[in-house]
Order: C-alpha cells, then structure tokens, then sequence
C-alpha cells in the first residue's frame, strides 16, 4: 500500500515526463534544424523550405518520438 502513488503524483510525474520531452525536443530541433526542409551540419537530404504546416507537423512528430523515447526505462536501473 505504501508503494501506491496517488493520483496527484501521477498526474506530476506525467507533467514532468512531457517537460523533459519538450526540452530535448528543442535541443534536437535546434541542433540539428529539424523539419525545417534544408541539410543541417553537412547532413543531405530533401532541399528547399516547408510550409509552416509541415514544419509544424514535423515538430510535432518529433515530440511524440521524444514523449515515447524518455518514457522507456533505462537499462541497467534499480527499479
């Protein structure tokens, strides 16, 4: 019983996961220029601009990729 989280707990632990999330998802967009449509640091790829709409498209694939990848546990950790 001890062990139970409350609801609240849940719901902050939740929150903090998405923050964490966010914030790598602005590093790794403003690193690399994620979604922006041109190469970034050498990197080929497609060339020309995207329309607002697919940028914003592509952030938001990027934050679910990033949601999914700090929700996975980490190997080797006491659980």
């Amino acid at each position: 019983m001890a062990d139970e989280k409350a609801p609240e707990s849940k719901s902050a632990e939740k929150n903090n996961r998405d923050e964490v999330a966010l914030e790598l998802m602005k590093f790794v967009a403003v690193t690399t220029g994620y979604g922006k449509g041109t190469p970034a640091a050498g990197f080929g790829g497609k060339t020309g601009t995207r329309s607002p709409e697919e940028y914003a498209d592509a952030l938001l694939e990027l934050f679910q990729r990033c949601r999914e990848a700090v929700a996975q546990p980490v190997k080797g950790a006491a659980e």
